[in-house]
């Protein structure tokens, strides 16, 4: 009678990188050719675990060599706290535990969560990436979400469905994204079926993504996917803040190598993949030790005798030390590290490391130029014409990503009074002086700030975003200053909303309450300013004065 392992078979779903678009792993996916061995998986833990030993074993005899991920129930993780069969299979594979991420799929909510939390956490501690499946349409409780503050959270396909046109389910997926960003993970998506699914996904800064759009699952692993073509996903650097963009963005799987690897293995496998622009030599622990181009390896070994001298001698002969930038680090990081690394190696792929020091994946110069480019066009076409600073979409997201992390910020609404006054008086030239001036001063205070972002929102208004503590020192370096266009005197109203953690919900509450506190500051004389916190009754005024009401004045912090 046949062995319950002869029925079964594995196909292989590449986890595209959004932003690339390279290959970054490959799901291995149970087939069963007869019964239900998925559902008999499920209700035990010894089986589970058997079968996703059986999937690394599949990909070993198939020699795919980019990261894997496996599947486990997490009620098998609950009970069975070390999964013994997969790590002994990962071993005999010649895998190392950096490059498996176990998905681990519902249910959630009807098993121990403290047993699965520690089995998570053990795995980890032992080098295992953790996804955490079917987010969105599941059991999870966000509190066990938390605890176990997965690698990576991945949709479901419902959630995924949905995206396109539904403003509902994209704040779901936004709301996720800032929890992976808070947590250092990454957001990925099941079941991309359709370009506009794709796009919907890349304009919220999702990182991976996977379905029949790029490739089916298929017997065999691939590396070639449909890449479509649409633009990088501005959300996502946006959202990223003055910093710039995540390093995990631009993730790719790096080819590793132990030290003592012979030159012509290294060869065999650059010329089998031109996918592969390099080689990491790691040590046992994975961490970087050396590293090897592909260009330049080549180059030694056709020259006249290179395959003599140096294809039975250790590859490490003619590799590089090896340039590494930390997995939190931004694109802008990487650039100042190429900088400061010899020309000649400009184009080498940057290590990118763990907190153990551990390579997980390689970035290349030419992605991360490419990115930030286009997201410098692409603020570019946002930029206001007259003064070049950032409109209201840009300064909206960033309050929403401020929101969205629990941080206290102060949102503040500068004009001009009676500016139409002042173009009629002193001519458009001297009030476009005016609006230069000003928003050139505003942005030149802010910048003493790292956080401070100054938008100029349309014709004489101005948006500023700081935290609380940092408002005295912008707002007294406007208002302090003498103002005129042409001989005419001018006067500045200046609106603050402070909102500490969890006052408000979004950007439009923020202008709502925003837009009275601006009116009570331009119904007072001479240059003023007026500030309230969010949610609470009344406000300050700071400066200025009124002759028809009395007002409640504090002094200005």
């Amino acid at each position: 009678m046949p062995a319950w392992t002869d029925r079964l078979r594995f196909a292989f779903q590449p986890v595209v990188n959004v932003v690339t678009g390279s290959v970054a792993a490959l799901e291995l996916l149970a087939r069963p050719e007869e019964g239900d061995l998925l559902r008999s998986a499920r209700r035990s833990p010894e089986l589970d675990v058997e079968i996703a030993a059986l999937a690394v074993r599949s990909a070993a005899h198939q020699e795919a060599l980019l990261p894997l991920h496996v599947n486990l129930f997490a009620t098998t993780l609950a009970q069975l706290p070390e999964p013994t069969a997969l790590l002994a299979a990962v071993r005999e594979a010649g895998r190392r535990p950096w490059e498996i991420t176990v998905d681990v799929g519902p249910p959630f909510s009807a098993l121990w969560q403290d047993p699965l939390v520690e089995a998570v956490r053990s795995l980890r501690e032992g080098g295992y990436r953790i996804c955490v499946d079917g987010v969105g349409d599941g059991d999870l409780p966000l509190r066990l979400l938390a605890e176990l503050a997965p690698d990576i959270v991945k949709l479901d396909v419902s959630l995924t469905a949905r995206l396109p046109g539904d403003d509902r389910y994209r704040a779901v997926v936004d709301a996720l994204r800032h929890f992976c960003e808070g947590i250092g993970g990454r957001l990925a998506a099941e079941g991309v079926e359709t370009e506009r699914q794709f796009t919907a996904v890349r304009e919220l800064g999702v990182h991976l993504a996977q379905g029949n759009l790029f490739a089916p699952a298929a017997r065999r692993p691939t590396a070639d996917v449909y890449r479509p073509p649409v633009p990088p996903p501005v959300a996502a650097i946006a959202a990223s803040g003055p910093a710039g963009p995540s390093v995990a963005a631009f993730l790719r799987p790096a080819a590793l190598l132990p030290l003592s690897v012979s030159a012509e293995r290294v060869r065999e496998l650059l010329t089998a993949s031109e996918e592969t622009s390099g080689v990491v030599l790691v040590d046992d622990d994975g961490v970087p030790v050396r590293a090897i181009d592909r260009d330049r390896f080549l180059l030694s070994l056709s020259g006249r005798y290179g395959h003599a001298l140096h294809a039975d001698r250790p590859a490490l002969r003619l590799a590089d030390h090896p340039r590494t930038i930390p997995l939190d680090a931004t694109a802008w990081q990487v650039l100042d590290v190429v900088a400061a690394d010899a020309r000649r190696r400009t184009g080498d792929d940057v290590a990118v490391v763990d907190p153990a020091g551990r390579c997980v994946g390689v970035v290349r110069l030419a992605d991360i130029v490419r990115s930030l480019a286009e997201s410098r066009v692409e603020e570019a076409v946002g930029l206001n014409p007259l003064t070049r600073l950032p409109g209201s979409d840009v300064v909206n997201r960033e309050l929403e990503r401020r929101i969205a992390q629990s941080r206290g910020v102060a949102v503040s609404w500068l004009d001009v009074d009676a500016f139409k006054q002042i173009n009629d008086g002193a001519g458009f030239a001297a009030g476009d002086e005016l609006i230069r001036a000003v928003g050139h001063h505003l942005a030149l205070c802010a910048r003493q700030f790292a956080g401070a972002l100054v938008g100029h929102i349309g014709g004489d208004d101005f948006l500023v975003l700081c935290a609380p503590e940092e408002l005295g020192t912008i707002a007294g370096a406007v208002l302090d200053r003498p103002w005129s266009a042409g001989r005419l005197a001018v006067t500045l109203s200046l609106a603050t909303l402070v909102c500490p953690p969890g006052r408000i919900r979004d950007h439009h509450e923020a202008a709502g309450q925003l837009a009275p506190l601006k009116k009570e500051a331009k119904a007072l004389d001479g240059t003023s300013w007026v500030r309230a916190e969010a949610g609470s009754a009344g406000h300050q005024v700071l400066r200025g004065d009124s002759r028809t009401h009395p007002v409640r004045r504090a002094a200005a912090n």
